[in-house]
């Protein structure tokens, strides 16, 4: 039995590692009080909420 590779149009895995790669390095040396501060202003430009929040 041949297996087919289909080529992914988009690859979740890899987003995932480039996003996750991104905020360690912008975060990588930050105190826990300026992680906090990076985490509530990402989410405010973002307009993202946090979970269990409306």
């Amino acid at each position: 039995m041949e297996t087919i590779k289909k080529e992914k149009q988009f690859d979740a895995v890899n987003m995932m590692r480039e996003i996750r790669d991104k905020i360690s390095s912008e975060t990588q040396n930050m105190t826990f009080e300026e992680l906090k501060a990076y985490i509530k202003q990402q989410l405010a430009d973002n307009k993202a909420k946090l979970i269990g929040q409306q």
